[in-house]
């Protein structure tokens, strides 16, 4: 069982994929942004990284 929170993220490139610990996560408003930089398992190149909003499916 992983007791980690996972939090799925796009990469520049569009690549979706899950990470379990999104950097800076919970700095606030004085952020500059959502984006990190993370290192993309797909292209295996640090890219700017943003969580992925879920859609409500009807």
């Amino acid at each position: 069982m992983d007791l980690m929170e996972r939090t799925v993220v796009r990469c520049a490139e569009g690549h979706v994929f899950t990470t379990t610990s999104f950097p800076m996560q919970q700095l606030g408003a004085d952020r500059l942004g959502p984006g990190r930089l993370i290192r993309c398992p797909r292209c295996a190149r640090l890219r700017h990284a943003v969580p992925v909003v879920e859609q409500n499916k009807r």
